[in-house]
């Protein structure tokens, strides 16, 4: 129960890597809030809450200043606080350079990134006025090494990375520890589009031997949530399997 009584905000909850690790979340004891754009969290939120799990759901767009603000402050009315902001929404509009439109480049950096700034925004005087408070971010290994055909989604990724570091200084004395966690290839739904010779190339070269679940993902967060990595901040972790050493 290394997360009992916190309150955790996870964006992007419905499915993959958002729903598992609000899943490990509730086993750890937090009380959930969770988001999403299309309606699948309401199902996760009610799952959890027949599963016992205090849990609550809101449909939001990350891209929409006005609504993220609405949300945080009717779950600080509510709760009282908020202990865990993970941003993990995000997309994929994947394309080579040369033929990536500007409504690919726009859509991908208006959820990835401007929806990682909006909601931390939101959740950060929370934390300080409260003296402690985490701030997760899902990156990518694309962010760290690039990708062919994912400007925009490397773009993106690469920003989290530099907005935790820039943010981890800014918030550090103020109680807040702000990390992010770069996952390799997991097999979710958004790796579903990728082709299989390619998936079994990366299988290959992991030294691992395998592809990443989204329970791998889930315990980074979980674990860089916790108390137990109380003295870490401004951290990208690698969840890889050593894909990329």
């Amino acid at each position: 129960m290394r997360l009992n009584g916190k309150v955790a905000l996870i964006t992007g909850a419905g499915r993959g890597i958002g729903k598992t690790t609000a899943q490990l979340f509730a086993q750890e004891g937090a009380q959930l809030v969770i988001t999403d754009l299309n309606g699948a969290a309401a199902q996760t939120a009610q799952e959890f809450t027949d599963a016992g799990y205090n849990t609550r759901y809101f449909k939001m767009n990350v891209t929409e200043y006005d609504r993220v603000k609405e949300v945080v402050d009717e779950i600080k009315k509510e709760f009282g606080r908020i202990d865990i902001l993970v941003n993990n929404a995000g997309i994929t509009q994947d394309g080579w350079l040369a033929k990536m439109t500007p409504q690919q480049w726009q859509k991908v950096i208006d959820v990835n990134l401007t929806g990682v700034f909006n909601c931390t925004q939101a959740v950060a005087s929370i934390m300080m006025e409260q003296g402690s408070g985490v701030i997760l971010s899902t990156s990518s290994i694309v962010g760290i090494h690039g990708n062919i055909g994912q400007t925009n989604y490397a773009a993106t990724k690469a920003g989290v990375i530099g907005m935790t570091k820039s943010w981890a200084k800014e918030l550090g004395r103020k109680g807040v520890r702000v990390n992010a966690v770069a996952p390799g290839f997991i097999v979710t739904d958004m790796t579903a589009k990728v082709p299989e010779k390619v998936l079994t190339m990366m299988k290959e070269k992991t030294p691992i031997g395998r592809l990443g679940t989204p329970e791998d993902v889930a315990k980074a967060f979980v674990f860089l949530a916790s108390d137990d990595a109380d003295f870490i901040s401004g951290v990208t972790l690698s969840v890889d399997g050593g894909l990329v050493i």
